[in-house]
């Protein structure tokens, strides 16, 4: 139902224009926010999450053949000692 009143066609333009001027503000605030935090934070060196896990893995894999090596020494010292 549209309505012939040319003051309530005004205000509905009015109101589509705010409503889209405001969306671009908002674009626009976010994307200043986001280069903000790239300037602030660009000088710290952080790792990917792929990098993280790589050197989890790698760390994992050092911790159990530590323990290994233990375990083989245990032997051998009690055999030499035994």
């Amino acid at each position: 139902m549209q309505s012939d009143n040319p003051l309530i066609a005004d205000f509905v333009k009015m109101m589509n224009s705010a409503a889209g001027t405001f969306a671009g503000v908002t674009r626009e605030a976010r994307e200043g926010a986001r280069e903000k935090f790239r300037e602030a934070f660009g000088g710290l060196d952080f790792v990917s999450r792929e990098e993280f896990d790589t050197v989890k893995a790698m760390a994992a894999t050092a911790r159990e053949e530590v323990d290994a090596l233990k375990e083989k020494l245990a032997a051998l010292e009690a055999k030499i000692g035994g």
